[in-house]
């Protein structure tokens, strides 16, 4: 990635954020240690239940996955990590797989139980899950697909699972929301259980196949219908695939075995009519960094300054980088660039100090001023009107305070900068490389602001301030106290703070984040492009405006 000339000095003289990176050693351990978290997720329940599911002629949920997906389509897990450190790790990925990726060429959603984990049953962080990926289809407007194998709602946590605005009952709302004004198509095949409530979910799909033997689908099973009516029956005479095919008509599809099923899912997805997805704006290319730097530009301290155009260059598609306002506001950069030959507005926060008018103080990278708001929203606002999607990458401690800063109108720039962001039609990707911090992590278009894709580094942390600022705001007087002649700190405060160190320390990692369904997924630096490029393909489906999931179109 090229970009124009322009003055950017540092007040050293230097080149603003100049300093080496170290060997990386920090980022490539946090990149480590997230592999290893990942890999034991995804083993689900783990090897003896997963060899229970083969000796019953079924395959696990990411192995339907890996038939289902083009073999140079890519699948992005998203949620992978939600509910990793709960239930004493028994809910891996909350007993659901989902994420996006290529069928016959084409971008879909896709939503598989995993029966590996407590039978596919429903955990509160499985509607999350399932919730997140409709919103993706709707959002995007792309084909979703359900490989349903579940027991239905996990009982003794039905509290998190059964009521509420978003309860299980938010699945069959969105499901019917999508077939009867969006128009997303919805497939279903049921490779195993379906039961209760749950039915439903397949119910509200434009298509359900079933398998052989192996499916069965009822709002009670056969223990159920025994209870309630003292009628015995089996299960294939209740549920199964010639039951539903061949008598309620319930289904459409009946297949011999999964691999048919497979075949046949992939085939409807071939028959649906073409995506409106624009064609790439240029030749892909290759950039002009290689990822694997980002390991040693990053500096080993989250704190120290770097030169974020050296972090873009092994992002963007390597040519020319059209800067926007270089020379104005240069503590946030904004421009034009490409991921994989899709154009995009590129908004990132710079670190280091930057120097203003003379006898005026410098002003910080990662801060956002008043001129900093305006700047931005104007970029927005253009890349709004030019269709182009906009790319935020994060590194933002917040906006600026002070009696400065509220003179100059910081207030009423920031909300213009808000406004911009939350009203742009445009879709909206998001990464965050370091800091997500206050107000400005807001304005970077956070999570409540619906963009329709949130990504972060292993490096990211996110919280409303680092532990050291919290620490000053809840025990400053104490601390003055402590630091004035013949003062001391009590050991109770001491505790404290070292106990509000810790867990901000906690709380600020990227995969405390990613748990909780804060981001879709943590990305190394060799997986940021594939990821950012599959987000953006899924994205351009939908060229109606990117207002949230239920903005529905003008034939509704």
């Amino acid at each position: 990635m090229t970009s124009p000339e322009s003055p950017r000095t540092a007040i050293d003289g230097s080149p603003s954020g100049s300093q080496p990176g170290s060997a990386g050693n920090r980022f490539r351990g946090l990149v480590a240690e997230l592999r290893a978290l990942e890999a034991r997720v995804q083993r689900g329940g783990g090897e003896k239940r997963v060899a229970r599911q083969h000796d019953q002629g079924k395959l696990t949920a990411r192995e339907r996955i890996d038939l289902l997906i083009d073999d140079e389509g890519g699948f992005l897990e998203i949620g992978l990590l939600i509910a990793h450190d709960q239930y004493d790790g028994q809910a891996p990925a909350a007993g659901v797989v989902t994420g996006i990726g290529e069928v016959c060429g084409r971008e879909v959603v896709v939503v598989a139980n995993d029966q590996t984990v407590k039978a596919g049953s429903w955990w509160p962080e499985t509607i999350t899950k399932i919730l997140r990926a409709q919103e993706i289809a709707m959002r995007c407007r792309i084909p979703i697909l359900y490989l349903v194998d579940s027991a239905g709602v996990n009982l003794p946590y039905q509290g998190g699972v059964f009521p509420g605005k978003y309860g299980g009952s938010r699945i069959f709302y969105y499901n019917s929301i999508m077939r009867h004004y969006l128009k997303v198509p919805q497939l279903s095949a049921v490779m195993g259980q379906c039961i209760a409530g749950g039915a439903y979910l397949p119910a509200l799909s434009d298509v359900i196949v079933m398998i052989e033997g192996t499916s069965f689908m009822g709002l009670g099973g056969p223990n159920l219908v025994k209870g309630a009516t003292g009628q015995d029956v089996d299960s294939e005479e209740l549920g199964g695939a010639l039951t539903h095919n061949a008598i309620s008509g319930v289904a459409h599809y009946r297949v011999p075995d999964e691999q048919a099923c497979i075949e046949k899912l992939r085939a409807l997805v071939k028959g649906l009519p073409a995506s409106t997805r624009p064609a790439r704006r240029t030749e892909p290319r290759e950039p002009a960094r290689s990822p694997s730097d980002a390991y040693s530009i990053l500096p080993e301290n989250h704190r120290q300054p770097f030169e974020m155009e050296e972090v873009l260059a092994t992002i963007l598609d390597d040519g020319p980088f059209d800067e926007f306002q270089a020379d104005y506001a240069q503590e946030m950069l904004t421009g034009m660039g490409h991921v994989d030959g899709f154009k995009v507005g590129v908004i990132a926060n710079r670190r280091g100090m930057y120097p203003t008018e003379p006898g005026k103080p410098p002003k910080f990278g990662g801060i956002v001023y008043a001129d900093t708001a305006e700047k931005v929203a104007y970029f927005m606002d253009l890349c709004d009107r030019h269709e182009t999607p906009l790319l935020f990458v994060q590194d933002v401690s917040g906006f600026m305070v002070g009696p400065d800063a509220e003179h100059s109108g910081i207030i009423r720039a920031g909300a213009r900068m808000v406004e911009s962001m939350a009203t742009a039609r445009v879709p909206k990707v998001v990464l965050t490389i370091n800091h997500a911090s206050g107000a400005g992590y807001y304005a970077m278009a956070a999570q409540g602001f619906d963009p329709d894709f949130i990504f972060t580094w292993p490096t990211g942390r996110m919280g409303v301030m680092e532990g050291e600022s919290a620490v000053r705001a809840t025990f400053g007087r104490k601390l003055d106290e402590a630091a004035a002649p013949g003062g001391s700190l009590d050991e109770e405060t001491a505790a404290a703070i070292e106990q509000t160190l810790g867990d901000y320390e906690d709380q600020l990692d990227a995969r405390y984040a990613a748990a909780r369904g804060f981001v879709d997924a943590i990305l190394s630096p060799e997986d940021t492009r594939a990821a950012l490029s599959l987000a953006l393909r899924c994205s351009l489906s939908n060229p109606a405006p990117h207002l949230g999931p239920f903005t529905l179109p003008d034939s509704a």
